[in-house]
């Protein structure tokens, strides 16, 4: 009877440490392939966003098509430069998780996601506004490039959102 909890007793929660352990040893966090094919993905959404943007011609006469460029351009470099640290890291064989890098991880990783999110938003609404609203032909307005390098800049932001979620997590519970 030795692990037998009385009628009237709930049995005993798992300690918060142990919660912990396991929160970081089954995520993706910094320093583990998982965490690094994270970054190839972002690094993939941002650089096919901006390749589909460039294409465009005219894209340089809206403002905020230019700052989703000036915005993916940054998120390729963020993501390439933290995978590239994190490959290494795995060839070494060494943790990130207790490295002073955590912190910067997750302030890069919050800053690089607020103005991805900006751009890819600001793009939407310029892409719709074009193809709904001015009624002009969307051949000559590019607005199917304009709405995947959008979709695309969505798509790397929300995969920059999870690395920021595990990230600040894993920060806030060392």
């Amino acid at each position: 009877m030795d692990g037998s909890v009385p009628a009237g007793d709930a049995p005993a929660a798992p300690s918060l440490v142990a919660l912990r352990w396991r929160f970081g040893d089954m995520l993706i966090v910094p320093g583990t392939s998982s965490s690094l094919a994270l970054r190839l993905c972002q690094f993939s959404a941002a650089i096919v966003s901006f390749s589909v943007m460039i294409s465009a011609t005219n894209f340089s006469s809206v403002t905020a098509f230019c700052f989703l460029v000036a915005a993916m351009v940054l998120q390729c470099m963020w993501s390439l430069s933290v995978a590239t640290i994190e490959g290494y890291a795995l060839l070494l064989g060494r943790s990130l998780r207790d490295s002073p890098l955590l912190s910067l991880f997750a302030v890069g990783d919050w800053v690089t996601a607020v103005i991805t999110f900006a751009g890819a938003c600001a793009s939407a609404g310029i892409a719709v506004l074009v193809g709904r609203d001015v009624h002009h032909g969307c051949d000559t307005n590019y607005c199917g490039r304009y709405a995947t390098a959008a979709g695309m800049a969505f798509l790397s932001w929300l995969l920059i959102s999870i690395s920021f979620v595990f990230t600040f997590w894993l920060l806030a519970t060392r």
